[in-house]
């Protein structure tokens, strides 16, 4: 793998290679099918499913249903590969997802699209902060904060194959590209990205950009930072924190969900009862989401690099 962050967007987007992915996946493993809530035309697999509707099927707005296919589809031997926007992937059908396939032990990916502040104009209704508390609390479970397309081309495959529930949140276009294409990743480990002495920042998807400015920002104030991207929140490679949290002397996470059951509740746990140090968050406090550009709703919910820079210099006064 080989990091080539340099503040700039992915020239691809999420969208574009789901769209290509899914199909190379369906062609090349018969046991794999793909459903969708209605919008394939969303992530570019549209045109795909028209020519192979018995490997691709468009289940109309009704996740709940979805997810129930899926379970009968995966009791039968598949691999099913469900898609819908973040919030319906997630509160829209938990129930479903946690009896009939989580309680059950059908192997689903669930794969949940712009979710938190990416929903972007469409709005609080569509903007889940609380998609991966909800999924972290079901027992079993795999959960995934894409980091940019690289990362999605070479896990997604890999999650498929994986047993239990898997949910893997990213953006319909792009984020900042930290990786470069064909990279290889491992799922339950993080990835350190920097190195430094005086703090960590643990950052997943759409954040792990943003942490690797602030962290450009804060060596030229004299403080080097480690950035770890922790692409799976569960199950957290708890031994990278644990490790880090030691060299470094304090921690400070940064998120595009809600601190509540979201990534800095996974990290904080893991400090408390093995390496307690003073621990820091960017993430989203205790409230509903709202519409507007994604520039304005980073501002709003104080998810920036000026805000990181912020959150780490307080911590390491702490230590």
């Amino acid at each position: 793998m080989k990091v080539i962050y340099n503040g700039s967007a992915d020239p691809r987007a999420f969208k574009d290679v789901l769209g290509t992915k899914i199909p190379e996946m369906l062609e090349s493993n018969p046991d794999v099918i793909y459903l969708d809530a209605d919008l394939m035309s969303c992530i570019g697999t549209a045109k795909y499913a028209k020519a192979h509707p018995d490997r691709a099927i468009n289940v109309g707005i009704a996740e709940s249903n979805m997810a129930g296919i899926a379970a009968g589809l995966a009791a039968a031997g598949f691999k099913p590969i469900c898609h819908s926007f973040g919030p319906f992937a997630s509160r829209r059908c938990f129930d479903q997802v946690f009896m009939s396939c989580g309680y059950a032990h059908n192997d689903i990916t669930m794969i949940g699209t712009d979710p938190g502040v990416t929903a972007g104009y469409n709005g609080g209704t569509h903007m889940p902060f609380e998609d991966v508390a909800m999924y972290r609390a079901l027992p079993g479970a795999t959960v995934i904060d894409a980091t940019d397309t690289a990362m999605m081309e070479d896990i997604l495959p890999k999650l498929v194959e994986l047993p239990g529930v898997k949910y893997v949140r990213a953006n319909r276009k792009s984020n900042d590209r930290v990786y470069e294409d064909g990279s290889e990743f491992e799922i339950g480990k993080g990835v350190v990205l920097r190195e430094g002495k005086d703090a960590t920042i643990i950052a997943c998807g759409y954040m792990v950009g943003k942490a690797l400015g602030a962290a450009q920002k804060l060596a030229e104030k004299g403080i080097e930072t480690t950035v770890i991207d922790m692409f799976t929140i569960k199950p957290l490679d708890e031994a990278l924190v644990i490790e880090y949290a030691k060299k470094t002397g304090c921690v400070v996470t940064a998120e595009n969900h809600n601190k509540i059951g979201g990534l800095f509740s996974a990290v904080s746990d893991c400090l408390i009862q093995n390496c307690p140090v003073p621990a820091g968050y960017v993430a989203v406090e205790d409230e509903y989401g709202e519409v507007g550009p994604v520039d304005y709703l980073a501002e709003r919910f104080g998810l920036t690099i000026d805000h990181i820079v912020e959150v780490v210099e307080k911590t390491v006064a702490k230590k």
